[in-house]
Formats: structure tokens, sequence, C-alpha cells
């Protein structure tokens, strides 16, 4: 089963979906709205929260990562969202012009950390942190860095 990464936003979901989606070249995006279930009468919902997204996801170059806005009854269980380094996404085993456009169209409004170049364990490695202050990693050889290294310790 394949490990999914899940991003939480704070009201500004919709913008990030759009976002991503047009990064990756999405070939699905599927969303839902809060409001698009029927609400409990006993707790409804403010106003202001059925537009935001409670479930949704991107599926490109095989893989997927899904994205929804915490609601603020979650927040008084979960707490306040924070930006941090809690959360990493990494890219790896894409060609390196996959990894160059993906890394370029990231980077627009965001941080670059390490800009794409060649290191002792990655032809095409970088890192950097997106206008919604999610951190990414790109690797083009992952898997041969590990089986390689793996291979000299059993040596």
């Amino acid at each position: 089963m394949p490990v999914i990464a899940y991003l939480n936003f704070d009201g500004n979901a919709a913008q990030a979906i759009d976002f991503y989606a047009k990064v990756f070249n999405a070939e699905e995006v599927k969303q839902v709205k809060y409001g698009d279930l029927p609400q409990d009468p006993n707790f409804p919902l403010p106003e202001n929260e059925l537009d935001m997204i409670m479930e949704s996801s991107i599926a490109f170059a095989g893989g997927k990562i899904m994205i929804s806005d915490l609601l603020s009854v979650m927040k008084q269980e979960a707490g306040d969202l924070v930006k941090g380094n809690n959360l990493l996404i990494s890219i790896a085993n894409e060609s390196k012009p996959a990894l160059e456009s993906y890394f370029s169209r990231l980077s627009v409004g965001g941080h670059v950390i390490a800009p794409l170049s060649s290191v002792p364990w990655s032809s095409c490695f970088g890192m950097l942190v997106d206008r919604f202050g999610i951190l990414w990693k790109f690797n083009s050889d992952a898997d041969k860095f590990l089986d390689r290294v793996l291979l000299m310790k059993q040596s």
C-alpha cells in the first residue's frame, strides 16, 4: 500500500489544490467541500466553513497527495495549524526534466533552500519551501543511493 502525504490547511485548501494540480500536471483531482454533505442539525457548521475542503486528492505521476481544511471545531481538539518542518514531501526517482519542472513551479512564491544540483548522493537533489509553507525534497537517485550504501555495509 502506498504512503500518501496528507496536507492540512487553514481555509485556503482550494487554492493549494489548484496550485499543486497545475504544478504536477494532475491526472485527476477530486474534492469534496464540507457543505457537500448533509449537515447535522444538532451541530451545524458555521456558514464560512461550508465551502472549505473536507477531503481531496491530486493524482500525478503515479502518486497522490491529499489535502483538506481544518474546521474550527477540529482546531479546538487538535490545536491551531502550525506551519513547520514536521512534514516533508519527497519526490524521488523522477527524471531530471520532471524534477526541474516541478521544482521551478513549486518555487514560485516560495523559498529555495538548496537549488537542484548534483551531490554525492544524487545526480539531481534540491529542497524548497513552497508558498504554502510545505517543505519539498527532490532526489532523482534515492533508491540507487540507498542500495549502494546498504551494499557497502554488507561488504
